[in-house]
């Protein structure tokens, strides 16, 4: 006879555990859509980043071009200089 009073606070504490379990499932859901979503965003950005280092990299003067224009431009101003006098 004293398992009847005990029952009904048994489906209690069950029904509180099981809501517990449910908010903490929902919490952990939450979290793992934020990190899905933020990793989609990071991917985006790290591609935008990409191309636009494919970009400037594709744009800029390359530096033994611009080594051989300078000799060159020197090589002409010291002959027109030793030509000139």
């Amino acid at each position: 006879m004293t398992a009847e009073p005990e029952h009904p606070v048994v489906h209690g504490e069950l029904a509180e555990l099981r809501r517990r379990l449910d908010v903490a499932y929902a919490r952990v859901e939450g979290g793992l859509a934020l990190l899905n979503h933020r990793t989609e965003e990071s991917d985006k950005e790290i591609d935008d980043l990409t191309a636009r280092i494919g970009a400037l990299e594709h744009a800029r003067w390359p530096l033994p071009a611009v080594a051989a224009l300078t000799s060159l431009g020197a090589l002409v101003v010291t002959v027109w200089q030793a030509l000139g006098r």
